[in-house]
């Protein structure tokens, strides 16, 4: 977030309406231009496909049906998942492998004896695949995506961009609202289950009921794929990424003035970090509360508002959907105007020309139209809204040499814009999609079927109260195991309240090429699903062990491939091709050297004295005469960029505080 600081006055410097005018400008190419548009409207498409995703989810868990209401092939699919769910717990409960379950399900000390056949293991496994649905609601998923759908494209169509920012601030405070809503009401439900008083002695039995390990900032057993080293990959790309997304330079773009850029946007960015924490905190507290109750994690808020908020019969519900509303809404306008206005502006005017601009106004409805329609199927393509998110990440990495060489390096030309925009493209989103299509094959071919075997992790802890009861139910299961006369390992000691501990885990098994892992059908055939990693193909190929590796190390690995392998790409086009025309790159620098002030008609006169002397502020260059565009720090750059670092270590402290509360 610090970077916001620098990125900020980069965009609104540009003085562009659309980002794709930037492409067109610095490259002097009308087809760069169109290309981003193209793939910056997917990536907005997958933006709005999650809030699609997110609020429909909500939705199903807070409309459910009773028992008394199931169709019969709604029954079945009821009793079928609730037996898949017993025989997984069973199984996993007899390895004592995942302790999450046994955290959350107290009856498994009755569960079967430790030591499983080889069997035993692959229907575990089979089982733990398959994702059981446990909630049949009212409503059908994709009735209420298209339904939303429709519903933000009449919105969105009917006014404009003022439209839109006038309804966002007030949609904005009803996202705050639903941050910090279902808080109070679930430490007070905490309260009254496991008795206590007051904020503390709910975060008193959150420490007290959960492990240890559920307090882990990094790489938790419990949330294994998050580590530091992934962590660390993922900001570094989405630093790159985030800053070409076409709603960026609407944001920035539209300020008075830099300095309001600057300062508008980091500040708004720490607002959601804060909101951040807070969801993390609600998610402790619903792990305490209803943890064996729900299996799908996408579910946990709309359940939880029924559970909490419904019983108050003060229409506290309605104002939870009425705020998951606002911000899809407040999300999905904005989103479908840039795109319609970047795929008008950069696509369709330049291939339809000299039309009116009610044509082109009709034009952009339709665009836009099509791109909800769009976001609206993507959301139903995505089991998790998880899977979501990492598409979303990875989708801008065509675009970064592009943008970021561009700003920063005169020798970028259009060859190597367009070279490593189409390698990008077509190496990382479209064969990976297109070749499973094509050859269905390859989704249960041996080869590509591999899944991680890492070795197990030791991790050393101070006990709470629930991880003596895991340590309990842990014994239960191996004196069962013992006298059922079945190989078991070494005797498990008691624990007491803060004894230092330590446990193993041996790590989930997870597809090696597959972005949405391997799982097994009803005849326990397994196959990939998602898209092909073909950089991980291409590490095994070259003899890397992967299997050995955890999940989290593959992705990292993947994530670094697919985000420098465009830059090398496009440094080598550019260096074997002639540059672009240098009078042309001088105006484009001339303007990024020259500071936005609020005043238009002065702001004016600033650009044209600049273009008049391209070198008058060659002063402000860390290396005049270079090829390199870095400029030198003024007072207002390293102020601002300080205090967005004591900033960052704000939040990080607003959450330790949470955290250390009642432990």
């Amino acid at each position: 977030t610090p970077v916001y600081w620098f990125t900020s006055s980069w965009l609104r410097r540009l003085r562009v309406l659309t980002l794709g005018d930037f492409f067109v400008e610095r490259y002097g190419s009308r087809r760069v231009g169109a290309l981003y548009a193209l793939i910056g409207t997917v990536g907005m498409m997958a933006f709005i496909a999650l809030g699609f995703s997110a609020m429909s989810k909500t939705i199903l868990a807070i409309t459910p049906k009773t028992a008394a209401e199931f169709t019969p092939a709604e029954a079945q699919e009821y009793e079928a998942a609730y037996r898949q769910l017993t025989e997984a717990d069973a199984l996993a409960a007899a390895e004592i492998l995942s302790l999450e379950r046994l955290q959350a399900r107290e009856e498994l000390e009755r569960a079967a004896p430790a030591g499983l056949t080889a069997e035993q293991q692959v229907e575990l496994e089979r089982l733990q695949a398959q994702r059981a649905a446990t909630v049949i609601s009212h409503l059908r998923l994709d009735a209420l995506v298209w339904g939303m759908c429709v519903i933000v494209m009449l919105y969105a169509a009917a006014g404009g961009l003022e439209a839109a920012f006038l309804t966002d601030t007030l949609q904005g405070m009803c996202i705050i609202a639903l941050s910090i809503l279902l808080i109070p009401f679930a430490w007070a439900q905490i309260n009254v289950l496991y008795g206590g008083e007051g904020v503390q002695g709910a975060l008193s039995t959150i420490h007290a009921r959960l492990p240890d390990s559920h307090f882990d900032i990094f790489g938790s057993p419990h949330a294994i794929d998050f580590t530091w080293y992934y962590i660390v990959a993922l900001s570094f790309m989405a630093l790159l990424t985030v800053v070409i997304q076409p709603n960026m330079l609407v944001t920035c773009g539209s300020a008075r003035d830099e300095y309001a850029a600057r300062y508008g946007f980091v500040v708004g960015s720490y607002m959601k970090r804060f909101c951040t924490v807070l969801w993390g905190v609600f998610g402790l507290a619903a792990i305490v509360l209803y943890a064996g109750h729900i299996e799908d994690s996408d579910l946990v808020w709309g359940y939880a508002t029924r559970d909490l908020l419904g019983p108050l019969g003060i229409g506290l519900v309605g104002l939870m959907i009425a705020c998951l509303m606002a911000a899809l809404m407040s999300t999905a306008d904005c989103l479908m105007l840039t795109s319609a206005s970047l795929l008008t502006h950069n696509l369709y005017r330049p291939l339809v020309p000299g039309r009116s601009p009610r044509h082109y106004v009709w034009a952009g409805r339709v665009l836009g139209g099509a791109m909800l329609a769009g976001s609206a199927w993507i959301a139903l393509q995505f089991d998790t809204i998880l899977q979501i998110l990492r598409f979303i990440w990875e989708m801008n990495v065509a675009l970064v040499p592009a943008f970021w060489l561009g700003i920063k390096w005169r020798r970028a030309n259009r060859w190597g814009a367009w070279f490593s925009m189409l390698f990008g493209v077509t190496a990382f989103l479209v064969l990976p999609l297109l070749l499973p299509t094509l050859l269905p094959g390859l989704r249960t071919r041996p080869e590509l079927l591999k899944r991680t075997d890492p070795a197990p992790l030791v991790r050393e802890y101070q006990a709470t109260e629930g991880d003596v009861r895991i340590r309990a139910a842990e014994i239960g299961a191996w004196h069962t195991a013992t006298v059922a006369g079945e190989p078991v390992g070494p005797e498990l000691q008691p624990l007491a309240v803060g004894q230092a501990f330590t446990r193993t885990y041996q790590l989930p098994r997870k597809g090696v090429f597959w972005t949405q892992d391997v799982q097994a059908d009803d005849r326990g055939t397994l196959s990939g699903r998602g898209a092909l990693s073909l950089e991980l193909v291409l590490l095994d190929r070259l003899g890397f062990d992967l299997e050995r590796n955890p999940y989290a190390l593959n992705e990292t690995l993947r994530i670094l491939i697919r985000t420098l392998s465009p830059i090398v790409v496009m440094l080598l086009i550019c260096l074997l091709t002639p540059p672009d025309d240098e009078a042309m790159l001088a105006r484009f620098y001339a303007k990024m050297h020259t500071p936005v002030v609020a005043d238009r008609e002065q702001d004016a006169a600033e650009l044209a004295a600049s273009l008049a002397d391209l070198h008058r502020h060659d002063h402000l260059l860390l290396f005049p005469g270079s090829r390199w565009e870095l400029y030198k720090w003024n007072r207002e750059d390293a102020g601002g960029f300080v205090l967005s670092v004591v900033a960052v270590f704000a939040v990080l402290g607003f959450m330790q505080a949470l955290l250390s509360m009642g432990g």
